[in-house]
């Protein structure tokens, strides 16, 4: 194995190019190792790295980053990748950083002016960060608000789904009376009732949760405030799926007698509303768990918390609340591989034509960004956190003149 140790080098190599008359098109792609807690998910396959070897693009990749996801430093450097020793080597000499989830405060003096950062951000759920990346003159280009013309969130989507799916799993689980649950089979057994699930939001989340509960034998209820999203549930859920329209009043008949409450409800880049508040936990018995999927965008459960993978749970007025931030993180092989068919397009845009001109030329990517250079460019963080809105065709604007 070859590991490039002398990152300084390579550094002044590149200095050197790009301060002379000679244009180059490539871009310096780095690969940080994530290091939230628990996160097992790398944002590049070995194959990933190969499309962007065929472009002419450098890639590094931070050693051990793609271990925990079933890819080793060997496989990382057939497809073309150098292997840095360290996350400071990774941030130091790439242009733009491809991630997973958020940075953390280790990562944030890292972050240098003008680096490209394209991964999930959620800043809508944090003032800290958000700030942080103002700070450090960071672009931020968040996979959550990159947005279809028919509304829909392609690099989302694959994570949702998984998300959807796992909510069921856990949820199951934590029924379980050594968990502090009802003690409750998901599906029941001949002559025992099933259990009942509600889940609350009919998009992609909910859509999965709610098919993987019916999968289980559970009897389901999945609520939303489209009337055609669930006409359209109504008519391809199984028999064991109802619909029904979501406001206050039925949210609260609903969770008297559920045993298990998925929340998957999303505004894109913006917090979600507490569907569910402290005191509506009083309706609910005891054992009854909530599995809020939407705690990274600050949770449609008022009671809800970010927690970890190594402490998933907490109680509250007897009921169990499972808030994990980074769901899919607990089946890294299956979720790696469906973020990376999913983003690598995009990425492979913002290298090739540099994120001013991919923003400018994809209406998708332009959405996507959140901050640049110091300035909220998205309506929902901006909203959030009461700060300044500036347009986004103002600042690339800007940079184009600079």
């Amino acid at each position: 194995m070859v590991v490039c140790k002398n990152f300084f080098f390579l550094k002044l190599l590149l200095y050197f190019q790009t301060s002379s008359n000679i244009k180059f098109s490539h871009m310096i792609i780095g690969v940080p190792k994530e290091i939230k807690n628990n996160e097992n998910r790398v944002a590049l396959t070995p194959a990933g790295v190969a499309e962007f070897k065929k472009q002419e693009h450098t890639v590094y990749v931070q050693t051990n980053a793609g271990i925990n996801s079933g890819f080793g430093d060997q496989s990382y450097i057939d497809a073309g990748a150098s292997i840095l020793p360290t996350i400071e080597a990774v941030y130091d000499i790439a242009e733009m950083i491809i991630k997973v989830k958020e940075p953390i405060a280790s990562e944030y003096p890292l972050i240098k002016k003008d680096q490209l950062l394209f991964t999930y951000f959620h800043f809508a759920s944090s003032e800290p960060l958000t700030h942080a990346m103002l700070e450090r003159g960071a672009v931020c280009l968040a996979y959550e608000t990159v947005e279809k013309v028919d509304r829909s969130l392609p690099l989302l989507v694959p994570m949702s789904e998984v998300a959807g799916r796992m909510s069921i799993q856990e949820g199951a689980k934590y029924l379980e009376k050594p968990m502090k649950g009802k003690g409750i089979l998901l599906g029941g057994v001949p002559g025992v009732p099933p259990a009942n699930v509600v889940v609350l939001g009919g998009g992609i989340v909910g859509t999965q949760a709610a098919r993987m509960a019916a999968g289980f034998g559970a009897r389901v209820t999945i609520m939303d405030v489209s009337l055609p999203r669930l006409r359209y549930l109504s008519d391809v859920m199984p028999a064991n799926v109802v619909t029904q329209m979501s406001n206050h009043y039925n949210i609260c008949e609903a969770i008297k007698t559920a045993d298990l409450v998925i929340g998957g409800v999303l505004i894109p880049g913006a917090k979600a509303p507490h569907l569910i508040t402290r005191d509506m936990l009083k309706l609910m018995s005891p054992g009854t768990v909530v599995v809020d999927v939407a705690v990274d965008q600050g949770g449609c459960i008022e009671t809800c918390k970010p927690t970890t993978h190594e402490d998933p749970t907490f109680i509250i007025d007897d009921i169990v609340h499972y808030c994990v931030a980074n769901m899919p993180g607990a089946v890294p092989y299956t979720s790696t591989l469906a973020l990376t068919n999913a983003t690598l397009p995009y990425a492979l845009q913002l290298a090739n034509k540099g994120w001013r001109k991919a923003c400018e030329e994809n209406k998708e990517l332009k959405l996507g960004l959140n901050v640049a250079n110091g300035k909220v460019v998205y309506r929902g963080v901006a909203e959030a956190w009461d700060l300044p809105l500036h347009e986004v065709e103002s600042v690339l604007a800007e940079e184009a003149v600079c």
